[in-house]
């Protein structure tokens, strides 16, 4: 295995040496397992991970967006649209119709009661499925209808209905009363709240300017709004991915703070063809969630830092197509022995598991 070491000092590793910001407080440390996950069925490509996220039973699963790359689409079968994999990597189901499904599929959560969720940011829905996928439980806003001044994809955004979606990148469900927290998110730039049932209850956020987010202005957005996450802390948080930070709310919509994400890249733009530094969160599987993992797509690392004081403690991963290297780390999820999953979205992308090392 290779190994990633995260300390408080310059250390020699397989990557560059890992600076730490720590104050007293010691990063977790991860290794790469270069064998999971274990082989695809004959003649099946990867593609695009749109989005990767963990059951109760730490299975792992993965929307893919069926787009090989090009020399792959003559010589083999994109994978399905949803795959389930257990903790060794052994792929135990797949499933999903891309016709029923949202173009480019973007986001996913499992509830506390096992159902799946996925949004996909060039469309205009978010829909909630069985375990198994055997059944569509629920559908919020209209597939191919968004919340524009013209209804298409196109068209101006509105970042007002309450029925209709634009471009949604990621969903989270309070697991206390079961409501649906949506980053409306390509098009719009809100958190749109819906109940159980797919009932609009609120909303916050707006398109914001480059200046209003060098200032810190919370509620504001550049492109996109790119997930969104509900810590057991009870607040909300939002990943401004090219406002490199994460945003973080009440459940009601009020600001309370930011997250910086520091960038080395020159890659501020303000433009959708640019990445940003915030990118995914999870937190560390401790009822705590003493530490914040954030993806970094633009440098291409996980972020590893203080939850509770939004310091930077460590990173880890650099780029690079090999096994164990990042090409934009589009999402990341943590299973219940604090492992981090990370999946990309380039042609080709890659599934990776970075095993927690137990002290």
């Amino acid at each position: 295995m290779i190994t990633a070491l995260l300390t408080f000092a310059p250390v020699i590793s397989v990557w560059w040496p890992q600076e730490s910001k720590a104050q007293g407080v010691e990063a977790p440390q991860f290794t790469y397992d270069p064998f999971w996950p274990k082989p695809l069925p004959e003649g099946w490509v990867l593609g695009s991970v749109g989005s990767v996220c963990v059951d109760a039973q730490d299975h792992v699963f993965v929307v893919t967006r069926g787009d090989p790359a090009p020399k792959e689409r003559n010589l083999a079968t994109p994978a399905p649209p949803i795959m389930e994999f257990d903790n060794d990597g052994t792929l135990v189901n797949s499933w999903g119709n891309r016709a029923l499904m949202a173009r480019t599929p973007h986001g996913c959560f499992v509830d506390k009661e096992g159902n799946l969720w996925t949004a996909g940011n060039n469309d205009g829905i978010v829909q909630k499925y069985t375990h198994d996928g055997s059944r569509m439980l629920l559908q919020i806003g209209t597939k191919g209808v968004m919340d524009s001044a013209d209804g298409t994809a196109t068209g101006k955004a509105l970042n007002a209905s309450h029925t209709a979606l634009f471009k949604p990148s990621q969903v989270a469900v309070d697991p206390g009363n079961g409501d649906v927290y949506v980053s409306d998110g390509y098009g719009n730039k809100r958190v749109v709240v819906f109940d159980r049932d797919g009932h609009y209850l609120r909303q916050w956020g707006r398109q914001g300017t480059q200046e209003e987010t060098d200032a810190g202005v919370g509620g504001v957005f550049l492109s996109p709004v790119h997930c969104v996450v509900i810590g057991n802390d009870g607040l909300v948080y939002v990943c401004d991915r090219l406002g490199d930070r994460v945003e973080v709310f009440d459940k009601m919509g009020d600001f309370k703070r930011n997250i910086r994400i520091e960038s080395k890249t020159a890659h501020r733009q303000n433009s959708e063809n640019t990445v940003g530094t915030a990118g995914w969160v999870a937190f560390s599987s401790d009822p705590d969630q003493k530490f914040m993992y954030v993806a970094n797509g633009s440098d291409n690392v996980i972020h590893i830092l203080d939850r509770a004081t939004g310091t930077v403690l460590s990173k880890f991963g650099r780029p690079g197509n090999q096994s164990g290297d990042l090409t934009d780390p589009h999402s990341i999820a943590v299973n219940s022995r604090g492992d981090i999953i990370i999946g990309e979205v380039p042609y080709g992308g890659k599934l990776q598991m970075w095993r927690a090392v137990k002290k």
